[in-house]
């Protein structure tokens, strides 16, 4: 693979929602270009975008590719990204980097909810759009009622740039309106014919619509039209261009990526009409937008370069980490193949292998010349699962695994919930934790298992009591004796409160801290069902001791028996974690959510409209929450996104406290 200029190289998103052919027709353009000499197919685990063991099992896209194409002179660095919403990590880390992006939609299926999510995401990066319908010789297969579904669910211009001869079975064809063209194909072989009778007004239809969308790419072209003035084809190929960049206008080329028809014709639009990098001068600066663990090449970091020239054997600067890193071998990458190269000109797009501290949103810059681009908003994962090694043995390379997981997947978390002692794993929906609860076998050798995760329960008192802890222990010699009475009450603040109004030196002031200290350790493990007491607040006011036998130890147990004893003396409560949700729908699903949170125990707090829907804000106990991404996907056909955080702790209702606390006494047993 040879190096390009910043003017040959065109940086390209390829969008859509899962199975509309994304992954095929990058195939396709690479049997075209002759770097491939047959056509893999994604049923078969054989392409070159899904080369991961988890996408062949699949047969669909998890990890961002990043797949050249060099067509025409141009190296269109295309970055072929998941279409199912638990992978949207690895497309936010494409979106950075992309200066256009091309939409596929199915003809048959039309558009679909990841196609509406994405276009969200790029409208408000006012990047360049291309769409391209895929499946034109599928059954049922519609261009013009994707057409109409293209208008009324996105406000843009869009405008076709070649439209079908034929549907479904009977494909066979394509009109190109810009050159005013029509060709068959033949094994994915273009001839040109006559362009059909029948198919005159359409394409008179849209020529007109593309050259107007041309001419307001440019003010002398827009009053040329205006003035009645006939376009010429260079002035048209140069409004386009500007209209596209301008993201004014939408291109629309259609085909079928598994037959190879039309595909041609989209490598050579991709090459003309879509903008080159705009980069700055200065020195070298680079993103990096996706980190990978390979087992042959070992860690790597695919970056693109937004100033100066990146070269092999060179030191840079990581301002995120404030490290120096050396630069070894540089790789220019297609699918899993490489090719090293000593430089990568500015706007391209490559990969460094084994750097230490770098990781996924980082910048490598010149180290004279120190500069910060903007990292990547990764998602924040919402869908947990708890796991553990089957065999213990295995805890240091469970540890070991996760921390390259995380190194490799910034929309993943995991964290070890010190109440409920779980390693906790939260990732973007069921999927995307399975693959990576599958990885941690196959990739590392480690076997877990995956449970529900645990809720932090706490306890507490809601009445007042004053007790008496005693310990006294005489066996030959020096004895214990620790005398204590305490006064127990809720705290106003929340917290543990200790307090002390002794008189008279009944307990010494030395064997304050004990009894502190002994009140702390039992509330660690509550009196209801063993889990942490918070809210107290317990006030030393009398007690006694012994000159001799009395310790710090004695009075440690003294207090810790006195707290034993006035918790069920105390009006005991267990209490759950409370969140904030905020979920954001189209309001035709507020209804749904509402009852649901309704069904959930949540305190439906209001309602905000925005400009795409509504925000709903709840209070839910987490105990019903750690499911709800599945919940949620399900009642909003896959619209609906939410984030929560924690709120408070609150009372549970005494039914259904009961039914924990038997349940908790029952599993703790059934452990010993």
């Amino acid at each position: 693979m040879k190096n390009y200029n910043t003017e040959q190289i065109r940086n390209i998103g390829i969008l859509g929602h899962g199975g509309v052919g994304k992954t095929s027709l990058v195939e396709a353009m690479l049997f075209n270009t002759e770097v491939i000499n047959r056509l893999g197919r994604v049923e078969d685990g054989t392409t070159v975008a899904d080369y991961h063991p988890e996408e062949a099992q699949r047969q669909s896209t998890v990890h961002t590719s990043l797949v050249p194409v060099e067509a025409a002179g141009v190296k269109l660095n295309i970055l072929d990204t998941p279409g199912f919403s638990d992978f949207f990590g690895e497309v936010k880390g494409a979106l950075r980097v992309i200066d256009s992006c091309m939409f596929v939609f199915s003809a048959v299926d039309g558009v679909q909810v990841q196609h509406e999510l994405f276009w969200k995401y790029i409208q408000k990066a006012e990047l360049p759009k291309v769409a391209f319908i895929n499946k034109m010789d599928r059954e049922n297969a519609s261009f013009s009622k994707l057409m109409d579904g293209l208008g009324t669910k996105f406000k843009s211009n869009f405008v076709p740039v070649n439209f079908p001869i034929g549907e479904g079975l009977e494909f066979k064809g394509l009109v190109d309106v810009l050159n005013q063209k029509a060709y068959e194909f033949d094994n994915g072989k273009a001839k040109e014919i006559p362009i059909p009778e029948d198919l005159s007004d359409q394409l008179e239809e849209y020529r007109e619509k593309l050259v107007e969308a041309a001419a307001e790419g440019d003010d002398d072209l827009t009053m040329k039209y205006l003035e009645g003035e006939e376009l010429t084809p260079e002035e048209i190929l140069t409004g386009l261009q500007k209209s596209i960049a301008a993201a004014k206008v939408v291109p629309i080329l259609c085909g079928s990526a598994t037959k190879n028809m039309g595909v041609t014709n989209l490598t050579e639009f991709l090459c003309n009409y879509l903008p080159a990098p705009q980069c700055e001068d200065g020195a070298m600066s680079a993103l990096v937008f996706k980190t990978l663990a390979d087992p042959y090449v070992g860690r790597m970091n695919f970056l693109r370069v937004f100033k100066g020239n990146l070269k092999s054997d060179s030191v840079v600067y990581n301002p995120n980490r404030e490290k120096a890193e050396r630069i070894g071998q540089v790789l220019f990458v297609r699918g899993k193949q490489t090719e090293t190269t000593t430089q990568v000109s500015c706007g391209d797009m490559a990969v460094v292998v084994k750097l230490t501290e770098t990781s996924s949103g980082d910048t490598l810059c010149d180290k004279d010349n120190k500069t910060q681009l903007d990292s990547i908003e990764f998602p924040v994962p919402n869908y947990t699962v708890a796991i553990a090694p089957k065999s213990k043995n295995d805890e240091d390379k469970l540890g070991d695994g996760v921390q390259k997981l995380l190194e490799e997947d910034p929309s993943l978390r995991v964290e070890k919930n010190v109440e409920t002692k779980q390693t906790l794993l939260t990732g973007m929906g069921e999927a995307h934790v399975n693959i990576m609860v599958s990885n941690l076998k196959r990739r590392f050798g480690v076997d877990v298992v995956v449970e529900d995760p645990k809720v932090p329960y706490r306890e507490s008192i809601r009445g007042k009591t004053e007790v008496e802890g005693k310990h006294k222990k005489q066996s030959g010699g020096r004895g214990q004796y620790g005398h204590v009475w305490i006064r127990f009450e809720p705290s106003p603040e929340g917290d543990f409160v200790f307090s002390e109004e002794v008189f008279g030196g009944s307990v010494p002031r030395n064997y304050y801290p004990a009894v502190e200290k002994g009140l702390r350790e039992a509330m660690v493990e509550g009196v209801l069902a063993g889990f942490p007491t918070v809210g107290i607040k317990a006030t030393l006011y009398d007690g006694s001791y012994h000159n001799v036998d009395s310790s710090e130890m004695a009075f440690k147990i003294a207090a810790s028996l006195a707290f034993k004893k006035a918790v069920p003396m105390s009006k005991p409560v267990l209490l759950e974690p409370i969140m904030h949700v905020e979920v954001s729908i189209p309001d035709e699903f507020m209804g749904d959510i509402i009852g649901d949170f309704n069904t959930k125990r949540g305190r439906v707090l209001g309602t905000d409209q925005v400009e795409d829907g509504t925000i709903v804000k709840a209070q839910v106990p987490l105990a019903e929450m750690f499911k709800y991404a599945n919940d949620l996907k399900s009642m909003t056909q896959g619209r609906g996104q939410f984030k929560m955080e924690y709120q408070s702790h609150e009372e549970v209702p005494a039914s259904l406290a009961e039914k924990i606390i038997q349940k908790t006494k029952a599993d703790a047993e059934a452990e010993k």
